[in-house]
C-alpha cells in the first residue's frame, strides 16, 4: 500500500530560501564554529601556560615546577606587589616593568643602559624593601626597572636573589633551599 504525502501549501508571505541566504547563513555558522573553537584553544592555553603555584616543603625548601614552555615560573610579589617571575639564572639582577615599579613604590635611583638577549635598554637601579617567592624572601634587593615582559606584573628573578639559596634543576623542578646559617 503506497501512500502519497503532499506537503501543506506554503502561504504567500513563506518563500524558497535562496540559494544566496543558504550560502550567508552557511558561511555565518562556518565562522561561528571556528570563533568558538579557537575561543576554547585559546582560553585552554591561557590554563596551561599559567605557572604552578610554588610549593613550600616540610623542611622549608620551595619547589617551582617547569611550565609548558619549558620555563621556571612563580607567582611573587616586590614590596608587596604580586608579580609573575621569570627565573632566570643568567640574569644578574631582579628586573621589573616600569609599571610594576610604579605600583611597587620604586622610584628614583640611579640610571642604567642594560644589555640583554634581547639588545640594550634604558632603565634604573632601586632598591627593593622585599623580594618573596612563597616562603623565601630577601630585603635590600636591589631591582633593574624597564624590563619588557609579556605582561606588566612580569619579572626577572635573577641572581641577587636566587645566591641566597642552594638552587637545584632535576628534570621538571626547581628547587630553592634557604642555606643553613653557620652558627
Amino acid at each position: 500500500m503506497r501512500m502519497n504525502v503532499t506537503p501543506p501549501p506554503r502561504s504567500p508571505q513563506q518563500s524558497e530560501p535562496t540559494p544566496q541566504s543558504v550560502a550567508r547563513r552557511s558561511t555565518f555558522l562556518f565562522l561561528l564554529f571556528w570563533l568558538v573553537v579557537m575561543g576554547g584553544m585559546y582560553l585552554a592555553m591561557q590554563h596551561f601556560l599559567k605557572p604552578a603555584q610554588a610549593k613550600v616543603l616540610a623542611d622549608g625548601t620551595v619547589r617551582i615546577e617547569r611550565g609548558m614552555d619549558g620555563h621556571f615560573r612563580a607567582k611573587g610579589y616586590v614590596n608587596n606587589q604580586p608579580v609573575t617571575f621569570l627565573v632566570d639564572t643568567g640574569a644578574s639582577s631582579v628586573s621589573v616593568t616600569d609599571v610594576l615599579a610604579d605600583r611597587a613604590g620604586l622610584e628614583g635611583g640611579e640610571k642604567v643602559r642594560f644589555r640583554t638577549a634581547n639588545g640594550e635598554r634604558d632603565g634604573r637601579i632601586v632598591v627593593a624593601d622585599e623580594v618573596r617567592i612563597a616562603s623565601l624572601r630577601v630585603r635590600e634587593v636591589r631591582v633593574g626597572t624597564g624590563y619588557t615582559g609579556d605582561d606588566s606584573d612580569d619579572a626577572l628573578l635573577g641572581q641577587n636573589f636566587l645566591r641566597f639559596f642552594d638552587v637545584q634543576m632535576s628534570g621538571d623542578e626547581m628547587l630553592l633551599r634557604p642555606r643553613k646559617s653557620a652558627r
